[in-house]
């Protein structure tokens, strides 16, 4: 038996193009003499659909294009996910499932059970979880299909109490597939290997597991669709990032063929950066842009911004902005033409003195006798705010938010200034990491300006500023950062390993005090194991400090 497994970049929503896709995978199968060809987790709708969910239309457009699918598996049969609706009286209205289709027919509908709701997951919002389990039988062969999380019930993972592999196994299956939407973070993909060749050594079958790529705003998925013998060693990796299709010979109860390999190793920072530029290029694409807007500063945030949209969009789909203040030195503005030389893009200066002069002008009756403080630096901000949404309004640019994921957590922002745009490129990016990109980016040759990476960070909003006089120094910051944002780590656990107590306490407050702002940002790029938005959701108005 040959079966296939197609790793494929959908669109939520868009039934024809995913469609398409679907049967020209299928058609491409049929040539190669395919049997069973597998496409992931609500392949036809697109993952995660949210409350498109609760729209009965689009349900029926997922039934209605998967009997289009069907109706060209002929001489090939194909496990297709989608949402399914619930006939019973009780419990949710849908299911999270997959069709088995063989000879123009919906053979077997596979039900998940096992419905994530942590971090970016909400599935118990709108599935049943399914409760009974069936092997697929397809040329004599019976397999245990399960979707996604039903795998990661391991070890009796404490999350749930019902292990759909173990009524399968009962069954005396031959060979597990599962179908995935497994999100990125730099640090799942070891995880996720791990889980699932356990699930093969646990149950002694060959496991085949296909996962999708694409990012859906800011969710990412990074494919990397695996294959297991049933001693759980890995056999075959498919790349990460872009679309594949493998095909597998499966002869006497194994896959044929294939020994052991080891994972693919791929540094963290190279990871993020393929994430990041797929998470630009499938925003742009899938909501019908081309050109980007953002504003380039001479530092380093807007820098490895511009970097990402020219690698995604192509330069010469990229505008950068230089708006000098009357603070901003002549390097600053220096480091960015250079950059915007290496790098091909377009550039234009409009310089923000005099509209900022003119708010001081307005605003002096009533400040009078106050002195220059925040408020004069954020209403600098907020000019180059206004000026680079004029640059998309009148030119159709989408504009691209800069700010870093230590900023993000701290507050260290302008709203309607320097924390508007439609999507947060960095926000899930912690500044000692940007630096990390930088070098990442220059491994070739210079890209980013050297003076842009080595000097200090600074926005240049008052004479002489620096990011350290508001900020403590960012090695520290991120390490707590992150032992509170990850980890969840308490203020006393984090003090415990020897940080200073009232530097702890003082960046929490600082992060606690933020929500308020982060509510109102752009949706953020997810390439951590916890990011900023949908996966963290706190009170603004809660007064818990850790």
């Amino acid at each position: 038996m040959k079966i296939a497994l197609a790793q494929l970049n959908y669109h939520i929503g868009n039934f024809e193009y995913n469609t398409n896709k679907i049967i020209e995978s299928i058609e491409q199968a049929k040539v190669k003499g395919v049997d069973l060809i597998v496409f992931a987790e609500l392949a036809i709708c697109g993952y995660p659909p949210r409350d498109f969910l609760e729209f009965d239309e689009f349900i029926d457009l997922s039934e209605k294009a998967a009997y289009q699918i069907a109706s060209h598996c002929k001489g090939i049969a194909c496990i297709v996910g989608l949402p399914v609706k619930n006939e019973a009286l009780a419990g949710k209205d849908l299911y999270n499932a997959a069709y088995f289709i063989e000879d123009g027919q919906v053979k077997r509908i596979v039900k998940k059970a096992l419905l994530p709701n942590y971090d970016v997951f909400d599935e118990y919002r709108y599935f049943e979880p399914g409760k009974n389990f069936e092997c697929v039988d397809f040329k004599g062969v019976k397999i245990a299909v399960t979707i996604c999380e039903d795998l990661w019930n391991i070890n009796n993972n404490p999350l749930y109490v019902s292990c759909p592999m173990d009524e399968l196994a009962r069954q005396k299956p031959k060979l597990m597939i599962n179908i995935a939407a497994s999100p990125f973070s730099y640090i799942h993909d070891e995880a996720r290997a791990a889980v699932l060749s356990a699930n093969a050594k646990q149950y002694n079958l060959p496991l085949l597991y296909v996962n999708q790529i694409g990012a859906q705003t800011e969710i990412i998925f990074d494919g990397g669709s695996m294959a297991f013998d049933a001693k759980g060693n890995m056999i075959d990796e498919m790349p990460y990032f872009i679309e594949d299709m493998r095909i597998y010979d499966f002869e006497d109860n194994k896959i044929q063929g294939l020994e052991p390999i080891q994972q693919q190793t791929v540094p963290d920072i190279e990871q993020i950066y393929e994430a990041l530029v797929l998470g630009i290029k499938d925003y742009f694409v899938k909501s019908g842009f081309t050109k980007a807007v953002l504003g380039l500063s001479g530092g380093i945030d807007s820098a490895i911004v511009c970097a990402l949209a020219c690698r995604a969009l192509g330069s010469e789909n990229v505008m950068g902005v230089l708006m000098p203040s009357k603070y901003s030195s002549d390097h600053s503005v220096q480091d960015a033409l250079e950059l915007a030389k290496n790098l091909g893009c377009k550039h234009e200066i409009i310089p923000i003195k005099d509209v900022a002069d003119v708010f001081d002008k307005v605003m002096a009756p009533v400040f009078t006798g106050l002195p220059f403080n925040l408020t004069e630096e954020n209403i600098q901000a907020r000019c180059r705010g206004v000026i680079v949404m004029a640059m998309s309004n009148k030119f159709g640019y989408i504009l691209l938010n800069t700010s870093n994921k230590s900023e993000c957590a701290v507050g260290y922002g302008t709203l309607y200034g320097d924390m508007c745009g439609a999507i947060g490129v960095l926000g899930d990016v912690y500044k000692t990491q940007v630096y990390e990109l930088a070098q990442f980016i220059n491994k070739d040759g210079v890209v980013i300006p050297v003076n842009t990476i080595v000097k200090p960070p600074s926005a240049e909003l008052r004479p002489d500023q620096k990011d350290s006089d508001s900020l403590p120094d960012y090695d520290t910051l991120d390490k707590i950062l992150f032992q509170y944002i990850e980890l969840k780590k308490s203020s006393s656990a984090i003090i415990a390993q020897g940080y200073d107590e009232a530097l702890v306490r003082r960046i929490i407050k600082m992060v606690n005090t933020a929500e308020f702002k982060r509510y109102q940002t752009p949706p953020i790029l997810r390439v951590s194991p916890k990011a900023f938005g949908m996966g963290r959701r706190m009170p603004i108005v809660g007064k818990y400090l850790s």
